[in-house]
């Protein structure tokens, strides 16, 4: 866990969640589903102006109600409360009654007309004989306010299927002007700026997309769990908020540097200036975007002004990267790290050894493990010294408030390249992940000098890892922060697995192709132009089949 005291912002308490649903009613047309939307009043405490589907707060009189509606049988008291608030809103909000009568029909338009929308809802339809219909109400996703927002939600998106014969009129007091929308459309015309929603609405709507039929979404929602849960984090991008959902790639990068759901990090890739992740880390990239390295490769400089900085992966041989490294860490380098030896990463660290050297101060080491025989030409690297499995790494300084550690242990994880390693900053729980893990796609395993088992075996460490030593979050070189490092690790050795049991299949089909043969069949789910890269880890699998004779399986 992060220390509070290397947090860039100050501690806050975030705004108390308040319990709500919200339904989407939808029907089928015959170009594909509609949602009923409306535009909220202008002079709304929360998304004045928006178009959003039916809902509001849950009440004391809802949890009361259950004896008043139907429920499926696996349908929780939990799951009921939230489906009868949602009825009773879309009624005070539209006039749209999810209730039956005695004999199984629909309320109509005349049972409607008779209720008062600002009256005790189950009451009345308790006097009408109405039975809610709470069992035609299914969970679709979970959504929980922004920690940034001044009023916050704790909400269930609900679906269920229009009533027939009932038309949505409005209250015009809350919501107004109510329409039936595709997806699609709705999408369209707040991308034009026609049509506001805000991002659970625009989220939502493009996971609807998905679904051809309304019988295929209430399918979908069987299992009673929500598809899907979600508390954004937002974060500046080009000057402007921009929200991401957990599974974004920025989202665990804002959850690091702003825990508490400040909008403060800018998300720009930018090579000119150093991004601080926290007091006592900060990142570096250098210019050299492409297929293999995504935005760039992170250098990474980890201490303070008291302690010095230990430099991670200083990059290519670029003289501009390496002075404002040099410069963000005010020319205090102690040690020089390098997480393997391929020429993105390791080319850079003699030229800032001497360019420490220059400036007056002592030289720093260059520590990591030597490359072996099996490296390409281009990745020799002889460090000053070999670094130990499990070797510890300490910046130490005292002050007034007493001393300052930052230490990071080494951890040897053969795998991408045969002398690669890892670092964990004990005292923040961080993972500087080098090319192991990245965020945004996989790394490529190219024998010789990778390997697809230690990789694995090597994943397998890092996630014992992160009981250990309380890893949250995952500082890769190229890409964001990665947040719940463990998961994110799972994650990774189950799409590596899954992969190998389709390269499995594809050889066992075709047992006597080639490599050029079973690319296509075994990444078939990414662009034809990645399958020259995609290849040279298509070998790894393969030779780690065959040396466990799997195919003879």
């Amino acid at each position: 866990m992060v220390r509070p005291s290397q947090l860039l912002y100050p501690q806050r308490d975030p705004v108390a969640l308040r319990p709500a649903a919200t339904v989407l009613l939808l029907r089928d047309t015959a170009n594909g589903i509609e949602v009923l939307m409306t535009r909220r009043s202008m002079s709304a405490s929360f998304a004045p102006g928006a178009y959003v589907f039916p809902g509001g707060g849950i009440d004391a009189a809802d949890a009361s109600a259950h004896a008043q509606s139907t429920r499926r049988a696996t349908q929780s008291d939990l799951h009921l409360t939230q489906a009868i608030a949602a009825i009773r809103e879309s009624f005070e909000e539209l006039g749209v009654l999810l209730a039956r009568h005695a004999d199984g029909s629909h309320a109509t338009t005349s049972d409607i007309a008779t209720l008062d929308r600002k009256a005790p809802f189950a009451a009345q339809c308790r006097e009408r004989k109405l039975t809610l219909a709470g069992d035609e109400v299914f969970v679709l996703a979970h959504w929980i306010t922004d920690r940034d927002l001044p009023r916050r939600f704790d909400v269930p998106f609900l679906v269920a299927r229009m009533p027939e014969g009932q038309e949505p009129v409005a209250d015009e007091a809350e919501q107004f002007e109510p329409i039936w929308v595709r997806p699609a459309d709705a999408l369209a015309r707040h991308a034009a700026h026609d049509f506001f929603i805000i991002f659970p609405t625009i989220r939502t709507l493009q996971r609807l997309q998905a679904y051809a039929s309304v019988d295929a979404v209430l399918q979908a929602c069987a299992s009673e769990q929500p598809l899907w849960t979600s508390c954004p984090r937002a974060g500046l991008l080009a000057g402007k908020d921009a929200r991401y959902m957990e599974h974004e790639a920025p989202f665990g990068e804002l959850a690091l540097t702003c825990p508490d759901g400040q909008i403060l990090h800018k998300l720009d890739w930018q090579t000119e200036q150093a991004v601080a992740l926290l007091k006592n880390v900060m990142r570096l990239t250098a210019p050299n975007p492409g297929v293999m390295t995504g935005p760039g490769t992170n250098s990474y400089l980890v201490g303070d002004a008291g302690t010095g900085y230990i430099a991670i992966d200083p990059g290519p041989l670029d003289r501009d990267h390496l002075a404002r490294l040099h410069a963000a860490a005010g020319g205090d380098i102690r040690m020089i790290v390098c997480t393997h030896s391929h020429p993105d990463h390791s080319p850079g660290a003699k030229p800032l050894q001497a360019l420490c050297e220059a400036g007056g101060k002592a030289r720093p080491p260059i520590l990591g493990l030597p490359s072996q025989a099996t490296a390409r030409a281009d990745s020799a690297f002889t460090p000053d010294r070999a670094l130990q499995n499990q070797e510890l790494l300490a910046l130490v300084s005292k002050g007034p408030e007493g001393e300052t550690t930052h230490t990071l242990k080494v951890m040897h994880t053969p795998g991408h390249a045969a002398n690669h390693l890892c670092l964990v900053l004990l005292e923040d729980g961080l993972l500087f992940s080098g090319d192991h893990i990245l965020n945004g796609s996989t790394t490529i395993v190219n024998p010789p000098d990778g390997a697809m088992t230690a990789y694995l075996d090597s994943l397998d460490n890092l996630s014992a890892a992160c009981d250990a030593h309380g890893i949250d979050f995952i500082l890769p070189a190229h890409g964001y922060v990665l947040g719940e490092a463990k998961a994110a690790i799972a994650q990774l050795k189950n799409h590596r697995l899954k992969r190998e049991a389709k390269v499995l299949a594809v050889m066992q089909a075709n047992p006597q192709g080639t490599l050029d043969d079973w690319v296509p069949l075994a990444y078939d789910d990414v662009h034809e132009r990645i399958w020259p890269i995609a290849k040279r880890s298509l070998l790894a699998h393969v030779e780690r089949i065959q040396a466990l004779n799997m195919t003879s399986s």
